[in-house]
């Protein structure tokens, strides 16, 4: 087949990537699965993509700063005070737990694969290993407790840099045997990669923190010296890269009064990009035919991998620890390897043959044996597993609303009624008051704080209804969320300002979408639920549709909330309707027969009173 141009095989790749990312999102599976087979599919199948001749001498210096930029990002979101209790359990884990790991993954590949025992060390080195590539993605899907994904997540980020640290030495070991120099390579590559990230750090965050760096120029700024920490970290020991990387990102994500959302956003949609692009490019370079080298004792070996070494090394590290049993068995279930795993081993078996090392070639054909299987059987077990044990959720129901006024109070009760999970946020504890008689679990403080993001759970939370009479706070809560719950799980009731002041509207990307029907705001919500208006929960049927229940009332249901089989809330909004159907639920405002403080639009009349029709069924 003739080379394809660079430019036309780098946009083939983007799309092939971006696409799988979507459709791993429509099918909620992680990305990885299909990503994977993409590569192979172009590549050693179909034979379109040849990495190697494409990219030169350009690919594996490419994959490594993309390596350290995905670190980096996820470094970035390692912030120590949301793991109190858990550090001992995080610690174990990737120091015991690794030990463990590394000896057991080691004893399989030399009994299994009749690997010669150095590579047999570097293959339980590289494969101690799990990363934020895979487990973060997985955990999106899973949704577990708290405390399981703050172990995986921690675990997978500070693990990666500790593995390829102990792949180097491993490697070391394999090339030129054990001996003290083994020891100083170990003692450079900590000392080298510790120092130089803690001065990116603190270099970057002095910049930022003292304004000597413009708004445009932060992201750009930030890469620049993360490149530099990662380039002088492995110029002065192989490989101790990844951990200047590491440590630049915690220390920064750290550091007192320093704001790096924005860093982060940028990096968040960069290392989805780069994700796409290594998996396909690395899992493209695979030759099939090698896989044939592992032998009979392959099945043996990745059963080794699942039921012996991650087990011991989960539960040998969470001895004393707060973790349920439960707990601790989905966290020893959960353990994909991801692009640090793929990367390392590609790039170490370049050496391997070059030094016509035997066995070098059993390699990458086990890596990425365990990279395939992990992130197959976990992503289509992980999650019914914690379903069966109750460490996940079925479809998250929590609403948090913010505000505490009658009408707050009135939605927030309702939708406790129909099953929902629901918190009322608010800084006035008088007002708080109503909420609590009646029933309703609440948080005192602003929504937008330190305090809120540390101590208000959002785990399990789907929506957030912004409905305070201070448009500020609603657009603030919005804004703050929707980066959290998306663009479709953050909505705001108006209030009488933004109805009666057109230039106070916000435009752009600071718009969100207004909570019910242009005839309701605030004011209007109140006076009709003061003057005895009520909300119902009525289920549609093949013969009761929406259009019957809004005739049936005579125009006097105003639909706030649709209800799916599946029991997520979608809010009616002034600009979409849910597409109601039999089986769906509507929850809805039914207006007092004689219109009084009826919600209406400027100029339009209230419908005439008329008789409820009683087809509503009790509010539920």
């Amino acid at each position: 087949m003739p080379a394809i141009p660079l430019p036309l095989a780098l946009t083939g790749i983007v799309v092939l990537g971006v696409l799988a990312q979507w459709i791993a999102w429509r099918v909620r599976l992680p990305a990885i699965v299909l990503l994977l087979g993409v590569g192979i599919v172009i590549g050693p199948v179909l034979h379109v993509l040849d990495p190697d001749a494409l990219f030169g001498e350009l690919l594996f210096p490419l994959t490594s700063l993309s390596v350290a930029i995905i670190l980096f990002e996820g470094a970035l979101t390692l912030r120590f005070r949301e793991i109190h209790g858990l550090r001992g359990p995080i610690l174990n884990l990737v120091t015991l737990g690794a030990a463990i790991n590394i000896f057991v993954l080691t004893a399989a590949a030399l009994y299994f694969l009749r690997a010669p025992f150095g590579i047999a060390l570097l293959i339980g080195s590289i494969a101690c290993v799990t990363g934020p590539t895979v487990v973060v993605p997985m955990l999106r899907a899973i949704r577990p407790t708290p405390a399981i994904d703050k172990v995986l997540r921690w675990e997978g980020i500070i693990i990666d840099p500790i593995g390829a640290i102990l792949a180097v030495i491993a490697l070391e070991f394999v090339l030129k045997g054990y001996n003290n120099h083994t020891w100083w390579v170990l003692g450079e590559l900590i000392l080298s990669g510790s120092a130089l990230g803690a001065l990116a750090a603190l270099l970057l965050g002095g910049l930022l923190k003292r304004h000597l760096v413009p708004w445009y120029l932060r992201n750009v700024v930030t890469l620049a010296i993360l490149f530099s920490a990662f380039t002088a970290s492995n110029m002065l020991a192989h490989e101790a890269g990844l951990l200047a990387v590491t440590v630049m990102g915690v220390i920064l994500a750290n550091m007192r009064d320093l704001d790096m959302e924005d860093v982060l956003n940028f990096k968040e949609s960069l290392t989805v990009l780069l994700v796409s692009l290594l998996f396909i490019i690395l899992a493209a370079r695979l030759d099939l035919g090698s896989f044939q080298s592992l032998g009979w004792g392959f099945p043996l070996f990745l059963a080794a991998v699942f039921l012996l070494a991650r087990p011991m090394a989960v539960f040998a590290s969470a001895t004393a620890s707060k973790l349920t049993m439960r707990e601790r068995g989905l966290i020893a279930w959960i353990g994909p390897r991801g692009i640090v795993a793929a990367a390392v081993a590609s790039l170490f078996a370049l050496r391997l043959e070059a030094e016509g090392v035997p066995g070098g070639q059993l390699l990458v054909p086990a890596i990425f044996s365990i990279i395939i299987a992990s992130v197959l059987i976990q992503s289509f077990t992980a999650r019914r597993l914690a379903l069966r044990w109750k460490l996940a959720e079925e479809q998250p129901m929590g609403v948090i609303i913010v505000g505490s006024g009658p009408a707050p109070v009135a939605i927030g009760q309702a939708l406790k009624k129909s099953g929902f999970d629901v918190t009322l946020a608010d800084s006035n504890w008088d007002a708080l008051k109503r909420a609590r008689m009646g029933g309703l679990k609440t948080y005192f403080g602003r929504i937008v704080s330190d305090h809120a993001d540390h101590h208000l759970d959002f785990s399990g939370v789907a929506r957030l209804l912004a409905m305070s009479d201070r448009p500020g706070q609603n657009t603030l809560a919005c804004l703050h969320y929707r980066s959290e719950l998306g663009t479709d799980g953050v909505y705001a009731l108006r209030t009488s300002e933004d109805h009666d002041k057109a230039k106070m509207t916000l435009s752009g990307s600071l718009k969100m979408p207004w909570l019910f029907d242009d005839r309701i705001d605030d004011l209007a919500l109140e006076q009709a639920l003061e003057s005895g208006a009520t909300i119902k929960t009525s289920k549609l049927k093949d013969n009761y549709t929406l259009a019957d229940l809004i005739e049936r009332s005579e125009g006097l249901a105003i639909p706030l909330f649709a209800i799916d089989p599946k029991r997520r809330l979608i809010p009616f909004t002034s600009n979409a309707e849910p597409p109601a159907r039999s089986g769906w639920e509507i929850m809805a405002l039914h207006l007092k027969p004689d219109g009084t403080g009826a919600p209406s639009k400027a100029g339009t009349p209230v419908a005439e009173p008329a008789e409820a029709s009683g087809s509503a069924a009790p509010a539920s």
